[in-house]
């Protein structure tokens, strides 16, 4: 949970003072449901690899790499 703010805040310090905040706020959201589904989907075995999990969650095969990056980050995956 601590790990999980600090990479929010340090994410947060990343993206340019453009963005509305409303919008950030959005996008971690998504993120954040996005990296739950596919930490539960790697645990049931139904995504082996970046391939299924971009097709299973209809993302790019790039931001599949990024979510099992993350989740081996983590010790998830």
């Amino acid at each position: 949970m601590c790990r999980s703010l600090v990479d929010k805040v340090a994410r947060r310090r990343e993206l340019p003072g453009a963005v509305e905040p409303g919008l950030l706020v959005l996008f971690e959201d998504w993120l954040e449901e996005l990296e739950a589904e596919a930490a539960s989907l790697v645990a049931r075995g139904e995504a082996n690899d970046a391939g299924d999990l971009a097709r299973t969650l209809g993302i790019s095969p790039a931001g599949a790499d990024f979510l099992l990056a993350r989740l081996r980050q983590e010790g998830g995956g």
